[in-house]
């Protein structure tokens, strides 16, 4: 990692520490999209682009006789978010203090979470990321706002998915407005919503701030890749007399391999 510069930093290796796993704590509760897709890496800072194992011819070669093809790949992307922390607060830190204000760190995970699930599930055209819903051929069931037809809904997409010979286990990533409907109702008889459905899909369900509505995917692997250079990771520019400025950084693509591996739940 020397790229991030950490040791030029005005910070204890306590304070690092510190600061990861504030990053660890705020990030893994939303990074939805790679709790339910592929995960390949991470492969390293130098990891450039992601193999598509496909060719394009060229118009013209070295050499007359000679066929020319060329590879083609996906590149990776570089998603950043600074924020600051004051060296006041870290030094209190070192006195033990326990409430250190990290306030701009978190608003940095929230903002670099909520990109990675956006390119995941809706897509990053000038990245020439196409997400899961864009990709994904099979016609969209509509959600609603009655969280009571949920299992409608659900119930419908697993079924189009078998009809398309896609097995599962099946996961479900829902939006944030659409997981609080879901966590917060009691069907008839007193059952939770979030058993019913977890008991349809028969997996996992998790909240996705940036997704617009919900997605039902299947969980059977090497359908979906988020090709990972640089994990989530914390950099250093500069410091002044009050504050030091860092950055959370990563780097990745996505390659939907099987699209019809997913449905769209529409609101």
């Amino acid at each position: 990692m020397n790229h991030l510069l950490r040791s030029q930093a005005p910070i204890s290796d306590s304070g690092w520490e510190l600061l990861d796993a504030e990053a660890k704590q705020r990030l893994a509760p939303a990074l939805a999209a790679r709790r339910l897709v592929d995960f390949s890496g991470p492969h390293g800072w130098a990891h450039s682009a992601t193999n598509l194992g496909r060719t394009e011819p060229l118009a013209a070669s070295p050499h007359e006789g000679v066929a020319a093809l060329k590879r083609r790949v996906l590149a990776l992307v570089e998603l950043r978010a600074d924020f600051t922390v004051s060296l006041a607060e870290l030094a209190d830190r070192e006195r033990g203090a326990q409430d250190v204000d990290l306030v701009s760190l978190d608003d940095a995970a929230r903002r670099m979470a909520i990109a990675e699930n956006v390119a995941v599930f809706h897509g990053w055209p000038e990245a020439g990321i196409v997400g899961i819903v864009g990709a994904s051929p099979q016609e969209p069931k509509p959600l609603g706002d009655d969280p009571e037809r949920y299992p409608r809904a659900v119930a419908g997409a697993v079924e189009l998915l078998l009809a398309s010979g896609i097995g599962g286990p099946y996961g479900m990533a829902l939006g944030r407005e659409q997981y609080r409907r879901v966590v917060e109702t009691a069907e008839h008889g007193g059952h939770l919503l979030l058993d019913h459905l977890r008991k349809i899909l028969d997996g996992p369900i998790v909240w996705a701030p940036g997704l617009a509505g919900a997605v039902v995917l299947s969980q059977r692997g090497g359908d979906f890749v988020l090709d990972c250079g640089q994990d989530l990771s914390i950099g250093y520019q500069r410091h002044d007399q009050q504050s030091v400025h860092l950055y959370l950084e990563e780097s990745f693509s996505f390659l939907a391999t099987t699209p019809e591996a997913a449905v769209a739940l529409t609101v």
